[in-house]
């Protein structure tokens, strides 16, 4: 058990630590091609995308519908859309560039809580959650730096920083997936759906419209990879 408490903790904390990963990538990320760096960023944004979506329709849906009823797994997921597209509106509301942090912890702390209680159920998709939380917290970081930098509020150093505190929620939230949640599958099942549909709608509201270049096709592609690689981690992992 102390292993597996181990094991929650440093995942989850290195999966939040992904996100000052992708700020200090755009930090120190210095492209002297006005067309490559463009193409550059959204194919970091289009892959980040297509990481959620992976995780969207091969992790959390999966295996959150297993436990719920169809009627219980439709409200959730019209429910985490819903609620996700209000805090998109009060965040816009806000016309503040912290808002940025708010809206990753909306989608990294449900996969946290997620990824413990799948640890002490003794689910095989523990260790592939931690994965696509990294995978897709790399992107984020590195839009949201770009965009809260941007803003002049904020010198890069501050936001690395705010984006490695924000990383302590991982465990935090893992642990008590792992220790509370793990006897209420239900409950585990309804936090998954109901962040995957929070999830699609962050894709198709924040990221697949970043995405698109004029004649440029190596963004889009990035999506594709960044779906293949949570399609061969769910193969290798339920082999």
């Amino acid at each position: 058990m102390l292993n597996e408490v181990l094991l929650v903790s440093l995942l989850t904390l290195g999966a939040g630590g992904a996100m000052a990963v992708g700020g200090l990538i755009a930090m120190y990320e210095r492209i002297q091609s006005n067309w490559l760096e463009e193409e550059f960023r959204h194919s970091v944004i289009a892959f980040g995308g297509g990481t959620l979506l992976s995780a969207v329709a091969l992790v959390l849906v999966p295996e959150g519908s297993k436990v719920l009823s169809v009627t219980a797994t439709a409200i959730l997921f019209a429910a985490g859309g819903i609620v996700f597209m209000v805090l998109d509106i009060v965040l816009v509301s806000m016309k503040s560039p912290a808002a940025q942090l708010a809206a990753m912890l909306a989608d990294f702390i449900p996969e946290a809580m997620a990824l413990g209680a799948a640890f002490a159920t003794g689910a095989s998709t523990g260790p592939l959650l931690a994965v696509l939380i990294a995978l897709q917290n790399v992107p984020e970081g590195f839009n949201s730096y770009r965009e809260m930098t941007a803003s002049g509020k904020f010198t890069g150093r501050v936001v690395v920083i705010a984006f490695a505190v924000m990383a302590v929620f991982g465990p935090m939230a893992g642990l008590t997936g792992y220790f509370v949640l793990a006897s209420y599958p239900a409950v585990v099942g309804g936090i998954m759906i109901f962040a995957a549909g929070g999830i699609l709608y962050v894709i198709f509201q924040d990221i697949a419209p970043q995405v698109k270049l004029e004649k440029h096709w190596l963004p889009p592609f990035s999506a594709v990879i960044g779906f293949l690689f949570g399609l061969v981690g769910q193969m290798v992992t339920t082999s």
